[in-house]
This record gives C-alpha cells, sequence and structure tokens, in this order.
C-alpha cells in the first residue's frame, strides 16, 4: 500500500470554525504516525495533476475560471461553504494528482492499493462548479483519465461519504464505462443528481439514523450487484467518515467496525475483477478523533 499527502493540502485555509479545516489533517496524519502505520507505509509526495487532465473531465474553461478566484491573500468564498484563500488551488491540484499518480501505480503494478490522505475533498464539484468544500472532483478526473489508458475498460467509483456525490454522477453519468454508487443520508445535502435513472448509476439513500446493520443491508442489495454486473478492472473510492455516529454534521450512527467491513467487501470484489487494485481517496470525516480511527480501520481492511 502507497500512501500520498502534501503539505499545501494543509495550507488551504478556511474561516474559523469552518468544519473541512486543517486541523482535519493535521490530526489524521499525526494519527496515522502515532500507529505506527507511517513505518511500514512513509508517507509520499502527492504530484500536481496537470490541467489537461482536468479539462478532461471539467467544463474547458472552468480551471482558469477556478484560479481567476483564487485570492492573492486572504480569503475568498465561492459560496456560504466553499472557500479558497492563496493555497487553495494547489491544494486540489495536488489531490486531484495524488488519486491519478494512484491509478498510474496500481496500473503499472507498483501497488495495489493507495490512500490518498489530501484535502480539500472533491466529490461535490460539479462539472462547471466548485460547491460543498470542493474545488476539482478528484476522483472523477482519476476514472475519465484512466479510460484512456490501455489496460483500463471500465471503472467503477464508489463513494461512501454521507453526502451524496452529486459532482461525480454529474462528471460520470453519461460515460457507461463508469459505474458510481454513492451512499447518502437523505433528505440531506446537496439534493442534487441523486434520482437519476441509469444504470451505471447507484444511489442508496439512507434515513436519518441509519443504524450501521442497515448500512450493510443496503450496500450489499444495491452495490455488490451492480459491481458484478459492472465488472471494473479499476475501483475508486470516494472515502467519506462522516456516516460515524460521532459526527457533527449528519445523522448516521456508522461506526469503525463499519467502515472495515465495506472496505474488506471491496477488496473482495477488486480481487474478483480488478485485479486487486483500488485506489482511495479522503472526502468528509469532520470529528477528528473518528476521522483517525475510521480512517485506520479502512486501511488495516484495504492493505490486508
Amino acid at each position: 500500500m502507497l500512501i500520498y499527502t502534501h503539505q499545501d493540502c494543509i495550507e488551504h485555509r478556511v474561516p474559523a470554525g469552518h468544519p473541512e479545516r486543517p486541523e482535519r489533517l493535521i490530526h489524521l496524519l499525526n494519527y496515522l504516525d502515532d500507529t505506527g502505520i507511517t513505518d511500514d507505509f512513509p508517507l509520499r509526495s502527492a504530484p500536481k495533476i496537470a490541467n489537461d487532465r482536468v479539462n478532461k473531465a471539467h467544463d474547458l474553461h472552468y480551471f482558469s475560471h477556478l484560479a481567476s478566484l483564487e485570492p492573492n491573500d486572504g480569503l475568498a468564498a465561492l459560496d456560504p461553504d466553499t472557500w479558497m484563500s492563496p493555497h487553495s488551488l494547489s491544494a486540489a491540484q495536488h489531490a486531484a494528482g495524488a488519486v491519478w499518480q494512484g491509478v498510474n501505480d496500481v496500473m503499472s503494478g507498483k501497488d495495489q492499493r493507495i490512500f490518498c490522505a489530501v484535502r480539500p475533498p472533491g466529490h461535490h464539484a460539479e462539472r462547471s462548479s466548485p460547491m460543498g468544500f470542493c474545488l476539482l472532483n478528484s476522483i472523477a478526473i482519476a476514472a475519465i483519465n484512466a479510460l484512456e489508458l490501455p489496460t483500463v475498460n471500465k471503472v467503477a467509483i464508489l463513494d461512501f461519504d454521507v453526502h451524496h456525490g452529486n459532482g461525480t454522477v454529474d462528471l460520470c453519468q453519461d460515460n457507461p464505462n463508469i459505474l458510481v454508487c454513492s451512499s447518502f443520508q437523505h433528505p440531506f445535502y446537496p439534493g442534487r443528481f441523486h434520482d437519476g435513472d441509469r444504470a451505471t448509476i447507484i444511489n442508496t439513500p439512507l434515513a436519518a439514523g441509519t443504524t450501521g446493520t442497515a448500512f450493510r443491508q443496503a450496500i450489499a442489495k444495491d452495490w455488490w450487484p451492480a459491481i458484478e454486473r459492472h465488472q471494473p478492472n479499476l475501483i475508486l473510492l470516494s472515502a467519506g467518515f462522516d456516516g460515524h455516529r460521532a459526527d457533527p454534521l449528519a445523522q448516521l450512527q456508522l461506526v469503525e467496525a463499519d467502515y472495515a467491513w465495506i472496505t474488506r467487501e471491496i477488496v473482495a470484489l477488486a480481487e474478483q475483477y480488478a485485479q486487486g487494485r483500488i485506489v482511495s481517496t479522503l472526502e468528509g470525516g469532520y470529528d477528528l478523533q473518528s476521522l483517525g480511527t475510521s480512517v485506520m480501520a479502512h486501511l488495516d481492511a484495504l492493505k490486508a
């Protein structure tokens, strides 16, 4: 397993009290270091994504528009939730670059499993709109570009963040070679692209208060048959941990064992269809303690 991160992902600043704060990544990296996992899997520096890779997923002028919004100093609000500081675009480029590097690593046989400890998250960024803390849709950029590799013909994106991956659906819904499975609290933010009727878009809405048992049943019912039908040879994970019962932004009742379970199940499917190849990237998770323990449960299952 390889773990990618970058200092610029910490330098992306938001207003005081904002949940998607630098302390998320600082705490996570310190926690991983304290567990000793980084002794076995040293942190690697994530490269920046190339602009042409971004342009193949987002609208052609989206990146330049984002660049024009980044302030030279201080903070700039793109919407009430989404902010930029002088290092924000670089942070998003490194976050997307980590996932794309991970795709190249697994497809070249360098490693089977990749985790990207990065921020800002990406799965809410739509084709031409940043939103929901997200600037570049890292997972969709990687999936769309991966299909140009000679050894990739089908990709699955599996998103277990508590918020629906609206941006990922927006960017990928017209590509029959990309399966997008998203579980999410409903009704809830963002309320976009969650009710489409396409064979490759699997939406799994969960009521507030959903327990781990009900979560597992819903995933097994909706996701596993879809993956078996799609038979991807690359699996990408939008790994959000804000469904944890301790998270302040939502009301699901998941615990670390549920994140370990879903990861083990995905690993088994990856072994069956994708030669074990999985690239996972951090999305949400805003309670610092449960973020660390949940990511660790995810990594323990991912590396097994």
